[in-house]
Parts: C-alpha cells; sequence; structure tokens
C-alpha cells in the first residue's frame, strides 16, 4: 500500500483532488507491481516556489510543472539507505506547480483535475526510475504514463 502525505502551500487544492491522487498513484503502484509499505509526498506549489527549487536543485531559474526527488536514487559519495524492517519505503517527493498545471490544462485543452493526475504520475514514475533523458527512455514512460491513464480512467 502507497501512502501519501500531502501539502498545499496555495490552499488550491480540495480533498477531491488529494483522493483522485491518492487513487491514481496506488493504481500506478500496482500496476507496477510494487508490494509492501511505500511512503510518497506531494507539495503543491506556486511557480515561484518551484522555480527556486528549480534554479538550486537542477541550475534552471525557470518555473516548472514537475519536479521529483527519489529517494533511493543515489549520487556520488551517498550511501544507500537501508529500510528497518516494518518500516515503509520512503520513495521521496512530488513538487506539483499549480499554476502551472494551471496554464497547461487551459493550453492542451483538458480539465485542471487530468494535469495535476498526469503530473502526479509523472513525478510517481520518475521516482519509481523511469526518465525522459533519451528518445527511446521517453517512449517508454510516455507509453507507461498513457496506458496507466487510460486503465485509471483519466484521458484527455
Amino acid at each position: 500500500m502507497l501512502e501519501i502525505y500531502f501539502e498545499d502551500e496555495t490552499t488550491k487544492i480540495d480533498k477531491k483532488i488529494e483522493d483522485m491522487i491518492r487513487k491514481l498513484l496506488n493504481h500506478a503502484a500496482t500496476e507496477e507491481g510494487l508490494t509492501g509499505e511505500m511512503e510518497v509526498s506531494v507539495t503543491f506549489m506556486t511557480d515561484t516556489d518551484i522555480q527556486e527549487v528549480n534554479a538550486t536543485y537542477r541550475g534552471k531559474n525557470v518555473p516548472t510543472d514537475v519536479i521529483s526527488f527519489a529517494l533511493e536514487e543515489l549520487t556520488e559519495g551517498e550511501v544507500a539507505i537501508v529500510p528497518e524492517e516494518g518500516m515503509p519505503t520512503v520513495l521521496g517527493d512530488i513538487l506539483i506547480s499549480v499554476e502551472t498545471a494551471a496554464r497547461q490544462a487551459e493550453e492542451y485543452g483538458h480539465d485542471f483535475n487530468r494535469e495535476i493526475g498526469f503530473l502526479a504520475l509523472h513525478g510517481f514514475l520518475h521516482l519509481l526510475g523511469y526518465d525522459h533523458m533519451t528518445e527511446e527512455d521517453e517512449v517508454e514512460m510516455f507509453g507507461r504514463q498513457k496506458e496507466i491513464l487510460a486503465l485509471f480512467g483519466l484521458e484527455r
């Protein structure tokens, strides 16, 4: 089971959206064959705040739609985290810009909830190791996103 902790720094996200994301990410976890207890945090931010995070951690001083920080992903010099028995695996953090999500929903011609769900799933798949740095990886990740969204019933 996937436990999701929400923080809304914008006060624009209601319980219906949180429930939809909770169901979607648990559906994705099942589709990905994940087992055991896991945790993820989802933070809803403004463009200004996500731009600051983007500049600090990615060297890109612009707002973006979603950023993920995988706890299990090692960088040079880090030591692997070994979870204690009986403790949930913390997958990481997903940060979503509500302002960018609203703009993108309008631009793409679909519902705000669909865009927020898409971004949450996109961030979640990054936590699981998916990426889109190469064309091959992009095809795999975006194909998986589309498949999971369709099975969940959250299509464009």
